[in-house]
């Protein structure tokens, strides 16, 4: 092992493997578990709680299960890293991105900008499509060249996969590690690291500038082990930048409180307001699924997108009706060229690029692609928009993929909906919110 592998990332080790571990200088262990009470353990990697009887082993020891994926850990064992030392050579000028920034982009890079010089955690609630990535690059390049060490953090793989190459042009003399749960690429020490927020578990105060993106998504909104994960990622004088078009009560609370600075943005970079959905009422939509056949409010937008040859998203709110619609779009469009694609999908990354590369008209998908990714020049169909599982965030996540191409700035957005739900309306309402503050009557 590499004592660079350690440098504010911690590993699990066993009593006697650490015991072969004493010849290195100012190795850190905490224990993996504590005892918080006589029936009560906390895991120190993710910070639960666990109820003693509910996670013995056979054998007699007690696990975390809530970060099994990471491997598991056990209340015998320990948790070793060395302080992060930033040993990075100093760069002139990282930046290699030869873009521009509109004048509202300027302003809020800037503050973004003093807040990591400030060490200040912060806000930055931007529309989706402000150009939320190109605004973080200078106050990126002023860490790097200062030695910091800098993460960026997304709940979704698809969003880090999306992140990497423009990355890779923007701070090209750079080394950026990127890291998720499905790659087999060994850990390197780099000074600019790219992850999901999964693997934020695995660092302890390594970083000073951390970036969490779409902290609104799920699992990180719904999952306090994530929140923790971020707190003792960061350095104790670390700064760490949040990062949503739709912040949740939480966030919005500590702005109020004064424990989160923040930054706003209204207006899209190229000018154009975010597309204000048609709510279009389809009230058995779901029977006439079952029965093999489509709605004709479905039916007629796909005829008329398929004879204008406009690509678009297809949303569905559950998974089960993937295999549903599926056949009914290859029996009565043959020539529509459409993949189906979810989260448990092994090819689903295989399918967005080809979306990406044009190879394919149409994605019919569940809410996993409801941000992070962008594909020119598409439309948007919400069948089920009102359904549960369809929150006004996800909502107004998946209008803003549309137009997103200062090419192609505009489009259409359709919510199909059996009924006129709470999430509907709000998403509708926060659209024209957004677009009015953003100067768009």
């Amino acid at each position: 092992m590499k004592l660079s592998e350690l440098y504010g990332r911690q590993q699990i080790v066993t009593a006697a493997e650490l015991a072969t571990m004493n010849n290195i200088p100012h190795l850190q262990r905490r224990s993996a578990m504590t005892e918080i009470s006589t029936n009560w353990l906390r895991c120190t990697r993710c910070g639960s709680r666990q109820l003693k009887q509910q996670v013995q082993l056979a054998d007699g020891r007690y696990y975390c299960p809530d970060c099994l994926l990471l491997g598991r850990i056990c209340a015998d064992d320990y948790l070793v890293d060395l302080a992060e030392p930033n040993d990075f050579p100093r760069k002139v000028q990282p930046l290699t991105w030869t873009g521009k920034l509109t004048e509202a982009q300027k302003t809020a890079a800037t503050m973004i900008q003093q807040h990591f010089i400030q060490r200040q955690d912060h806000l930055l609630w931007a529309v989706t499509g402000a150009g939320k990535t190109e605004m973080l690059f200078p106050g990126i390049a002023w860490a790097l060249k200062q030695g910091l060490r800098v993460g960026i953090a997304s709940p979704r793989v698809d969003v880090c996969l999306e992140l990497m190459p423009r990355l890779q042009v923007a701070f090209a003399d750079t080394p950026i590690m990127l890291l998720h749960g499905r790659q087999n690429e060994p850990y390197q020490y780099t000074q600019l690291v790219l992850c999901t927020t999964h693997q934020l578990l695995r660092f302890y105060h390594a970083f000073d500038v951390l970036i969490i993106d779409e902290v609104d998504a799920f699992p990180y909104a719904q999952n306090p082990q994530l929140a923790f994960a971020t707190q003792q990622a960061v350095k104790i004088d670390g700064a760490r930048l949040f990062l949503t078009a739709t912040p949740s009560r939480l966030l919005l609370q500590q702005v109020r409180q004064g424990n989160l600075a923040l930054s706003y943005l209204p207006r899209r970079y190229h000018g154009y307001p975010l597309p204000q959905p048609k709510v279009r009422l389809c009230f058995k939509w779901q029977q006439q699924l079952r029965q093999r056949r489509l709605p004709n409010l479905l039916q007629h937008l796909l005829t008329t997108k398929i004879s204008q040859q406009q690509r678009f998203l297809l949303f569905v709110p559950r998974i089960e009706l993937l295999s549903v619609i599926a056949p009914i779009l290859w029996e009565q469009f043959p020539d529509l060229k459409f993949a189906v694609v979810h989260a448990a999908d092994s090819q689903r990354l295989v399918k967005v690029q080809q979306m990406r590369q044009k190879y394919l008209d149409c994605l019919v998908t569940t809410t996993i692609l409801e941000r992070g990714v962008t594909f020119p020049g598409i439309d948007v169909i919400v069948l089920g928009a009102d359904d549960a599982v369809f929150s006004a965030a996800a909502l107004v996540q998946m209008a803003g993929r549309v137009g997103r191409s200062a090419a192609q700035p505009t489009g259409a957005v359709d919510f199909i909906c059996a009924g006129l739900s709470r999430g509907v309306k709000c998403a509708c309402q926060q659209i024209k919110q957004v677009n009015r503050k953003a100067g768009f009557k």
